[in-house]
């Protein structure tokens, strides 16, 4: 049984009255006060379930061991950087107050000076360099969005991302401690390869059918293109030179599916109906004639965020792949050439 999400942030504000500050027919937003704010981060995540669940076998060791070195920035229990705002309720929820620490720990403190007020606090931890990820649109509350950037391919993810947010009524003269619970964003997968018998040039993977966006105050992803994100090829040692994986760091699939009935062919590849699956592994195998074989494989099941989704297959001599799990689609392109679908740079 997957764990629910457990990503934890304490927030214990300290407040210090400042003197000429009253409750009577003021407005407080000038009335600035000192407060004291712990952060913890706490994770729990299917990873290791699910390590467990695909990769048992003795010969996956290697695997899985390079899978989790891979992984160990996303599905982590610490913070590099956090980006701490505060909006007004009112208005047209503007930011009244801005800052970013470098924290590199599990849990930190910073001392804060906020008027005393009402606000909606945001927060966004480890998106310094994490891909082509970037914080848009912040001035303003419910506009605050994570952004994927717009191009033929993107690179994955390098770091679990977490967000967080609170409604907070900081009052005068009152020590405040508030519960804020901290959710991961983004999701990972990997696709191991079973090469036994082939005699491949090379081989490329993609995937596809993520979100674009992340609207951080309503925590609602958005689905503006379709990227083609890039995975990483990991390195693994000569106990399993068959093997081959690839993973990836995205924002999550859609959680609604169009299920269609799967038909295998008649001839000994597999060639079904994929249907309108929320997300997908494309590959590319180059032959020794340089002609190349594109198979698209769909997942019917949506990946969540904080959650790993490990997946086998065996590779044919065609440069064609067959799934160890029957309920994904698979469709088989052989002389594929860049232009009929999405183009992709091999």
């Amino acid at each position: 049984m997957l764990s629910k999400l457990g990503h934890i942030i304490s927030l214990i504000l300290v407040g210090a009255v400042l003197s000429g500050c009253a409750f009577v027919d003021e407005d407080l937003r000038d009335c600035e006060t000192d407060y004291t704010m712990g952060y913890q981060l706490r994770l729990v995540t299917n990873m290791t379930t699910e390590l467990k669940t695909q990769l048992s076998m003795e010969a996956d060791v290697t695997v899985a061991t390079a899978l989790e070195a891979y992984l160990k920035d996303v599905f982590t229990d610490k913070a590099h950087d956090i980006d701490l705002s505060f909006y007004d309720v009112t208005g047209d929820s503007l930011r009244l107050h801005h800052e970013k620490h470098i924290m590199d720990a599990s849990q930190s403190s910073y001392t804060l000076f906020i008027p005393v007020h009402k606000y909606m606090h945001v927060c966004v931890a480890n998106l310094d360099q994490n891909g082509s990820l970037s914080l848009i649109s912040d001035d303003r509350c419910h506009a605050a969005s994570l952004h994927q950037q717009v191009a033929d391919t993107v690179p994955p993810h390098s770091k679990g991302l977490f967000t967080a947010r609170l409604p907070m009524d900081v009052q005068e003269g009152v020590d405040q401690h508030f519960d804020v619970r901290l959710y991961m964003a983004n999701c990972a997968s990997a696709l191991v390869l079973d090469t036994l018998g082939c005699n491949l040039k090379d081989i490329q993977v993609y995937a596809s059918g993520f979100a674009t966006d992340f609207d951080v105050a309503d925590s609602l992803y958005r689905f503006q293109y379709t990227p083609i994100v890039r995975t990483q090829k990991l390195n693994l040692d000569e106990k399993s030179p068959a093997q081959i994986c690839f993973a990836t760091v995205t924002f999550p699939s859609r959680t609604k599916t169009e299920t269609k009935v799967v038909i295998e062919s008649e001839d000994d590849d597999v060639n079904v109906e994929a249907g309108d699956a929320p997300w997908q592994f494309r590959i590319y195998s180059t032959l020794q004639d340089n002609s190349v074989t594109e198979t698209q494989l769909s997942i019917f099941k949506p990946i969540l965020a904080s959650h790993l989704r490990v997946l086998k297959a065996k590779v044919y001599r065609d440069g064609s792949l067959i799934p160890g799990d029957p309920t994904v689609g698979v469709t088989v392109t052989l002389d594929w050439t860049p232009g009929l679908d999405h183009q992709v740079i091999l």
